[in-house]
């Protein structure tokens, strides 16, 4: 009997719960090379729920090749679910005054968030961001994405705001650019 244990690797060899064990049941033998971080669930928009599954960052590349395949089966099994990949990535602490330690560009907080906005959509790229300003000081950031992947991640964008705003704590709206017809 196959089990999804070894498709699965947490840090610190902690236990994972019942509803990761289930994603990584999903991952099959044939991925032989790849496994899991974690997985969870987020209540998003009214009764949508999300899944979102950390890979380990050095695997990015390879879930990235079998991503839309990868992503339509979980859908499957998860029915009703949005399901999202996400790389694991780390944010280090600005280094201290006086210190000579320098903190890479990408272990930032701007950095690490700009990134999680890139794997949130990933079938679809980021062709502009605009960043809106209301009278009360809160802060809107609009996404605008690549309409060439519009049938395969226009069902999901109230979805990635969710996500994003579980995730990093920010309001985002997602759209596509309006079309010049000229």
């Amino acid at each position: 009997m196959y089990t999804g244990r070894r498709k699965i690797q947490k840090e610190k060899n902690a236990e994972p719960n019942e509803f990761e064990e289930s994603v990584a049941q999903e991952l099959k033998s044939e991925l032989k090379d790849l496994f899991i971080n974690s997985a969870s669930q987020y209540d998003v928009s009214g009764n949508r729920k999300a899944v979102v599954v950390h890979v380990p960052y050095r695997l990015r590349k390879a879930f990235r090749k079998i991503h839309v395949r990868l992503v339509r089966e979980l859908e499957k099994k998860f029915s009703g679910k949005d399901v999202v990949l996400i790389a694991t990535r780390r944010i280090m602490r600005p280094p201290k005054k006086g210190s000579a330690a320098v903190r890479p560009r990408s272990r930032t907080l701007t950095a690490v968030h700009e990134a999680i906005l890139e794997d949130l959509v990933y079938p679809a790229e980021i062709v502009g961001k605009r960043v809106r300003y209301r009278v009360d000081g809160s802060k809107i950031m609009k996404i605008y994405l690549d309409p060439k992947e519009r049938n395969n991640t226009e069902y999901k964008l109230e979805t990635f705001g969710g996500v994003y705003r579980k995730l990093c704590g920010k309001d985002v709206v997602f759209e596509y650019p309006l079309s010049e017809a000229s």
